[in-house]
C-alpha cells in the first residue's frame, strides 16, 4: 500500500497567491480613504423631510439664546447674546445669574457658549466664551466657580482673549466671533473656534488667533504637542487655521472631532478636525462672496483640506452635538445641526470612515440657534430670536401634533460685507443690518 506524498507547492503558485493578498489589502485601504477622499457632497438642495418623527414642546422663552448645557441634576445653563445666563429647568423655571462679564452685545456679538468643566463635580467650574464690553470688542474665554445657592459666579478669570502679546487686530467691532468651546473625551484639552470678525484675511495670518480652531490646557496654557506650540503668540496655541465663522465643533464617538463653518454667499462646510491643516478660507470656497464676485473653488488649491460635504445654498449651520441616548436610538452616533438661514433641524450620518451625508432636514419653522441632548435622551433645541423658545423634543406618538407654532414669516437681507448668518423668521418689529445675525 502505497503513502500518498503532500508535494509543496511551487514557488510561482506562492507568489500568486501573496500578489492576491496583497491587492486584496490594498483595495480595502484604498475603499477607507477615498471616502474622505472623493468630492465632498453638496447638501444644499436637499428638501425638508415630508414627516416630523418627533414631538415639540415649548419650554421657556429667552431674548436671543445662544448656547445650553446641562447640569448633573437635570438644570441647564442658557446664555442670551444680550449678556445674561440662567438656571433653567426641565419645566421652564428660570434663575437669573449675577455677576457675568459685561459682553459688546451687536449683531453676532454678545455672550456666546457654555460648558461645564470636566471637573465639574470636584470645582463647580463653568466656561463662558463672549465678546468683550469696550474698545476692542475681543473675543475672551473665562472660566468662573458656579454657585447655585447664591446665584452668581464667583473668582471668574479670563484665561485666554484674542490679543496675543498685545496685538490689537485681534479685536474689532466685526461679527463672525466663532466662540465654540468643547473638551476631547478625556478632559485634558480644551478647543475654542475663533471666527474671522469679518475680515478674511486674519484667517491665513498665523500670528493672529483669527480663523482658527485653538486647543490649549483648561487652564490656557500651552499644550507642548500643539503643532506650533514652540513659536509662541497666537502660533503656539493653534490647531487648524483657514476657517470664516466656526459654530460648531464636537467629538464623535469614534475619537473624530467634527467642525462646521458658516460660507459667504454660499459653501457652509463641515470638516474633519485635524491638527495642523489648513482648511482655505479666504483663498478657497464653494461659496462666492456677497457682491457675486467667485471665489476659488478648493480643488484648484490642493495644498488646503477639503470640506466633507457642503451646503449651497447654505443652512446657516449653528450648534452640533453627537446623539449618544436611548430615546432615539436609532439615531446614535449621528450629528445633529441647527439651521438658521434653514429654520432646520439637520441630521448628519457618519460611514466611520471620514465620510459623511445629511440624512433628514426637519422644517422647524424658526431659526435654530443651538442643540443639545438631554440626559433622558430627548433633544433641546434653542430658536434664535429676540422671543427664542427652549424646546424639547421627544419621539412622536399617535395623536401628537408635531411641530408647535413657528413664525416663519420674515426677511432676507444680503448685503455686501455683512454676514447675516440667514435673517428668515428674526421677531423682531424692527431689523436694521447693523443688529443682524
Amino acid at each position: 500500500m502505497s503513502i500518498p506524498i503532500r508535494r509543496r507547492p511551487r514557488a510561482a503558485s506562492w507568489r500568486k497567491h501573496l500578489r492576491a493578498l496583497a491587492l486584496v489589502a490594498a483595495t480595502a485601504v484604498l475603499s477607507i480613504q477615498a471616502s474622505h477622499a472623493a468630492a465632498p457632497r453638496n447638501e444644499g438642495e436637499r428638501p425638508y423631510d415630508r414627516e416630523t418623527p418627533f414631538a415639540v414642546q415649548p419650554v421657556a422663552t429667552f431674548d436671543m439664546p445662544w448656547a445650553l448645557a446641562f447640569l448633573p441634576d437635570g438644570r441647564m445653563l442658557v446664555t442670551e447674546k444680550t449678556g445674561h445666563l440662567y438656571v433653567v429647568t426641565a419645566q421652564g423655571a428660570k434663575q437669573r445669574i449675577a455677576d457675568v462679564p459685561a459682553v459688546t452685545y451687536s449683531g453676532q456679538n454678545g455672550l456666546l457658549d457654555v460648558v461645564l468643566s470636566p471637573t465639574w463635580q470636584d470645582d463647580k467650574t463653568i466656561y463662558l466664551s463672549y465678546v468683550e464690553a469696550g474698545p476692542g470688542a475681543n473675543l475672551a474665554l473665562a472660566r468662573a466657580r458656579l454657585d447655585l445657592d447664591g446665584a452668581a459666579l464667583r473668582d471668574l478669570r479670563v484665561i485666554w482673549r484674542a490679543t496675543p502679546d498685545g496685538d490689537k487686530r485681534g479685536g474689532g467691532a466685526g461679527g463672525q466671533p466663532g466662540g465654540i468651546i468643547t473638551f476631547s473625551p478625556d478632559g485634558r484639552y480644551l478647543f475654542l473656534t475663533s471666527g474671522d470678525r469679518m475680515r478674511p484675511r486674519t484667517a491665513q495670518d498665523p500670528d493672529l488667533p483669527l480663523g482658527k480652531v485653538l486647543r490649549m490646557f483648561p487652564d490656557g496654557h500651552v499644550p507642548p504637542d500643539n503643532p506650533w506650540a514652540k513659536e509662541g503668540g497666537a502660533r503656539a496655541l493653534t490647531w487648524s487655521l483657514g476657517h470664516r465663522n466656526p459654530y460648531g465643533l464636537a467629538y464623535a464617538p469614534d475619537g473624530r472631532l467634527w467642525l462646521h463653518e458658516m460660507g459667504p454667499m454660499g459653501g457652509d462646510e463641515l470638516n474633519l478636525e485635524e491638527a495642523g491643516k489648513n482648511y482655505g478660507w479666504p483663498v478657497v470656497s464653494y461659496g462666492d462672496n456677497y457682491n457675486g464676485t467667485p471665489i476659488p473653488r478648493p480643488p484648484t488649491h490642493p495644498e488646503f483640506q477639503e470640506p466633507v460635504l457642503y451646503w449651497t445654498p447654505v443652512i446657516a449651520p449653528a450648534g452640533m452635538i453627537f446623539y449618544k441616548g436611548a430615546m432615539f436610538p436609532q439615531w446614535r452616533g449621528s450629528a445633529f445641526i441647527g439651521g438658521l438661514r434653514a429654520q432646520a433641524l439637520v441630521r448628519v450620518a457618519f460611514d466611520g470612515h471620514g465620510g459623511a451625508r445629511e440624512e433628514n432636514r426637519w422644517n422647524m419653522g424658526a431659526r435654530i440657534r443651538a442643540v443639545a441632548e438631554g440626559p433622558d435622551g430627548a433633544l433641546w433645541l434653542l430658536e434664535d430670536s429676540s422671543e427664542g423658545r427652549l424646546l424639547r423634543l421627544t419621539p412622536r406618538r399617535e395623536g401628537d401634533t408635531g411641530i408647535g407654532a413657528g413664525n416663519c414669516a420674515g426677511i432676507g437681507i444680503g448685503t455686501d460685507g455683512i454676514d447675516v448668518e440667514g435673517t428668515i423668521g428674526i421677531r423682531k418689529s424692527a431689523i436694521t443690518p447693523a443688529a443682524l445675525d
